[in-house]
């Protein structure tokens, strides 16, 4: 089994939604990445955090098949965000954004990283991914994820990184946002163009859409009977998504795989919404998360005669 660089952010999240309120939950893009990943793949991660952050929870990552020699400890506090929902639940408002040890922070890739097979670009500024992407030989599969507010002021830069990878994983707003393209299929003509083979839209309550090639599928979201927080729904779908893929014997693309990847990062995303935070990840099992998929199945099936 093939293990996954991931590179992003460990943070905190002060969220509001109309479920209740959460000060400084433990978060993070590849925080949620890395312990959905980690029910598939071995997931080795690069991020920064302060001296705020609990050790604790590094331990928690390491029990979970996380390598965190990538993780660096810097003065100062941790990244820290704060957003608030309404009753959609499908965008976030931003109320607070504190960089912190994350403004300054230039990642390296460790000696032991950089012959990654899988590596995940997280949402964080397009250089710092760039930068990460340099300083790994040869990998089979980049998968890159990113958010309206590096397309708005660093857009020119994250497409050049963009073509370097094989897959973008991006919401539909912020694809029509990148592309400048209200219409997805020509927004998905422009981005494998750019480069990139497969292209995931996230499309939060309503699924997920792959385009590989002149290939398209599409799968709804699982209907649930509580939501509580959507935050890191995205990241925890791209761990299960990249997660399944890495763990196959043998690297593959095909469309069966692909397909069943799909599925899989919507079942990690489904059980990541019904709390706050990343706690609804931490008790589950292979057989739990077979039985959801199993049900995104039966929601899907129609030939049935």
């Amino acid at each position: 089994m093939s293990s996954i660089l991931a590179v992003g952010s460990l943070a905190f999240d002060t969220i509001e939604t109309p479920f209740g309120i959460q000060e400084k939950v433990l978060g993070g893009s590849v925080n949620h990445f890395s312990l959905s990943a980690s029910y598939f793949s071995k997931v080795n991660c690069i991020s920064v955090v302060g001296q705020d952050f609990p050790q604790d929870h590094l331990e928690l990552l390491k029990k979970r098949g996380i390598d965190t020699l990538g993780v660096k400890v810097d003065k100062g506090n941790t990244f820290h965000w704060s957003g608030k929902y309404g009753y959609e639940l499908h965008e976030a408002q931003t109320l607070a954004t504190h960089l912190n040890v994350f403004e300054h922070f230039s990642p390296e890739v460790p000696p032991a990283y950089k012959n990654s097979e899988f590596v995940f670009l997280g949402n964080i500024v397009p250089a710092l991914q760039d930068k990460v992407l340099s300083q790994v030989s040869h990998p089979k599969f980049v998968a890159i994820d990113t958010m309206n507010f590096w397309i708005e002021g660093h857009r020119e830069e994250l497409i050049k990184v963009i073509s370097k990878c094989h897959c973008l994983i991006i919401n539909e707003g912020e694809l029509r946002q990148l592309t400048k393209s209200f219409n997805i299929l020509t927004a998905a003509k422009m981005v494998r163009n750019w480069g990139p083979k497969l292209l995931v839209i996230k499309r939060g309550e309503y699924g997920a859409v792959l385009f590989n090639d002149g290939d398209v599928f599409s799968v709804p979201g699982l209907p649930l009977a509580e939501v509580k927080d959507p935050t890191g729904a995205g990241d925890t779908f791209a761990g299960g998504f990249m997660g399944y893929i890495a763990s196959q014997p043998s690297f593959n693309l095909s469309r069966y795989t692909l397909r069943k990847a799909i599925v899989y990062g919507s079942v990690m995303a489904s059980f990541i919404v019904q709390d706050f935070g990343f706690k609804n990840l931490l008790p589950l099992t292979k057989e739990m998360i077979n039985e959801r998929y199993h049900r995104f199945v039966e929601l899907t099936a129609f030939n049935l005669g």
